[in-house]
């Protein structure tokens, strides 16, 4: 018998399979807190990963973005081979773990040598089969701010990926901002094609923005695009991917429940709070607001060895 994640201890997330946590996360009711941080930028306390800082706050899942699964990088690691690099962060946080791969095409901006774009981070059935080697539970094909990227470049990837990796990982897939494709910006971010093409091209969750983050998103116009993926099968995450991640409490808070209402089933935090995470006391009010101080202190307390 599945459990809510709520309710998941780290050995019961080790033993399921990819079907599993979807069923998992749908149990939960919209109650699925998804955490982003990067791992290249200099961590917030200096010698413990953002993704442990991430998993200490509350979040269930820990997204990890500007990873490259050819090169690994997660400043404040212990020392492990590449190929360990995601097996180690599952067994300091005990969480599931994702990554983002990117469907770049020509067209995007420059940037510096931080912040470019890298052969391990392209959305390519490779750099797929290579993230679930390493143990990646989830595979999200988005975008980095000015990356251009389109959704019709997000189809074609997501085809070319669920070929190559089946049901090995869950796949994840939309924008939670422009990305660098301004006919794609505001309420053009997505359709209900958009919608139906990632889900037909392979699909288990649709990203979308969260309402309140991107000019004329609504609480609306979300729970229709959300009622709709479910209407196809496949569950969502809200996305808060325009730095107001770093905003005061009483904005999460709105922004959170606003997602509630959608009726999503998983709620994204950005990275940009912080560089490199959101501010840890936003996941956790995050947290509080879609499932209250019960359910974010047993998450928050209870032991990865158990």
């Amino acid at each position: 018998m599945v459990k809510r994640i709520l309710d998941c201890k780290s050995s019961d997330l080790a033993g399921y399979q990819a079907r599993e946590m979807l069923e998992s996360m749908a149990a939960s009711e919209g109650r699925v807190l998804m955490g982003e941080c990067i791992g290249v930028t200099q961590p917030l306390l200096t010698d413990i990963t953002n993704a442990e800082v991430v998993a200490s706050m509350g979040a269930d899942i820990l997204l990890l973005n500007m990873f490259d699964v050819q090169e690994p990088v997660i400043q404040a690691l212990p020392a492990v081979e590449k190929a360990d690099t995601v097996r180690e962060i599952k067994r300091l946080t005990g969480r599931m773990v994702a990554v983002n791969l990117e469907p770049v095409t020509d067209g995007g901006q420059e940037h510096d040598e931080l912040w470019r774009m890298t052969e391990g981070r392209r959305a390519t059935a490779e750099n797929a089969l290579r993230a679930s080697e390493m143990g990646v539970d989830m595979i999200l094909l988005t975008g980095n701010p000015g990356n251009g990227i389109s959704n019709r470049a997000i189809i074609d990837s997501l085809r070319k990926i669920k070929n190559a990796v089946r049901d090995r990982v869950i796949l994840a897939a939309g924008k939670m901002h422009a990305a660098g494709v301004l006919t794609e910006a505001a309420k053009d971010i997505i359709s209900k094609e958009d919608i139906r093409a990632f889900r037909e091209a392979g699909a288990d969750v649709i990203l979308l923005p969260a309402p309140g983050t991107v000019p004329g998103i609504t609480m609306e116009y979300v729970r229709e695009l959300v009622g709709y993926a479910h209407s196809l099968g496949a569950l969502t995450i809200t996305a808060i991917g325009t730095s107001q991640e770093g905003s005061d409490k009483d904005t999460i808070r709105q922004i959170a429940l606003w997602c509630k209402m959608t009726g999503t089933d998983i709620h994204h935090i950005g990275d940009s709070g912080y560089v490199g995470m959101a501010l840890p006391e936003n996941i956790m009010t995050y947290s509080i607001a879609i499932r209250g101080i019960r359910h974010t202190y047993h998450r928050m307390a209870q032991s990865i060895n158990r």
